[in-house]
């Protein structure tokens, strides 16, 4: 079982896995194994006081991979899922396997509307982001940042023209969105 120090069984037994695939059980023989001390499990010398770890109780229902029974004796709680981004980490585990790829990009795709959810609530507090200071804008033209790429043979120069677009892209594209939208609104209420 995993998480003990149980060994698990065998799907077959040695002897036929010794004539399907050449090589198998060489090792088998602790004396020929050089790493043998380090393999013998001793209950005392290492300091465990359990044989399966005493389990995190779980606050919430928490996202699980199809492949294993249950969640794993400790997990981390620093970021429950939420909103629409929350759904979608929710669907990407319990429809797909770790292994397929439609897993890991609607994970991606998560971490993106977590990201547009953030700069909304962002936009909507009374204390919205500052593109200017957080980006780094500042940095630059104070801390050298034209001197540092010039003359230093850096592998990020190719994409630095496009820098301003991604970082200042969302921005402009949030306040147009925003100008249409305040227009629509005005129009709606001059013909009442």
């Amino acid at each position: 079982m995993t998480y003990t120090a149980d060994k698990p069984p065998l799907a077959e037994p040695v002897e036929s896995l010794r004539a399907r695939i050449p090589g198998w059980g060489v090792d088998l023989d602790p004396t020929d194994r050089p790493s043998n001390p380090k393999l013998d499990f001793r209950g005392d010398r290492t300091g465990a006081h359990w044989d399966f770890p005493e389990r995190q109780p779980e606050k919430w229902p928490r996202e699980r991979s199809i492949e294993h029974k249950f969640l794993t004796p400790v997990f981390g709680t620093a970021c429950p899922p939420r909103g629409l981004s929350g759904a979608i980490r929710k669907l990407a585990y319990a429809r797909y396997s770790e292994g397929r790829a439609a897993h890991w990009l609607l994970l991606l795709g998560a971490d993106r509307v977590d990201a547009v959810e953030h700069h909304v609530a962002s936009l909507l507090s009374l204390h919205p982001d500052n593109p200017i200071t957080e980006t780094g804008v500042r940095a630059e033209l104070n801390h050298h940042g034209l001197s540092s790429r010039l003359g230093q043979r850096r592998a990020d120069l190719v994409h630095q023209a496009l820098d301003p677009v991604v970082v200042a892209g969302p921005w402009i594209g949030a306040f147009r969105l925003a100008r249409t939208g305040a227009r629509a609104l005005a129009r709606t209420a001059g013909r009442s």
